[in-house]
């Protein structure tokens, strides 16, 4: 293990550590990462912001409420509203220790 890490991944390493050196030292560095930036930076964005408005689109089924007893348990209630709703409630999707709100 020592002679492959010593003959093929070493040197790997000490190559790449020289370029990314290079690189910094360059004034075309400056230019290569505004291109990364942009045409690669940019649509990764766009194709992450279709990704998250088309699944925002189409709502899944809430499952069947199974009452169990470890979870949902108020021991003490909260100092706000009715004392049942976290602070954070969504009616949507997080139910109340007797079921989904209606």
């Amino acid at each position: 293990m020592s002679q492959f890490w010593e003959r093929y991944v070493k040197p790997a390493f000490s190559q790449a550590k020289s370029n990314l050196l290079q690189l910094g030292s360059k004034p075309r560095g400056a230019l290569l990462w505004k291109r990364v930036t942009f045409l690669v930076a940019t649509p990764a964005i766009g194709l992450c912001m279709i990704n998250a408005y088309s699944g925002a689109r189409a709502p899944k089924p809430l499952p069947p409420f199974v009452k169990y007893e470890h979870l949902r348990r108020r021991n003490t209630r909260f100092p706000w509203g009715d004392g049942e709703r976290s602070l954070f409630h969504n009616p949507h999707v997080n139910a109340l220790p007797d079921g989904y709100e209606a």
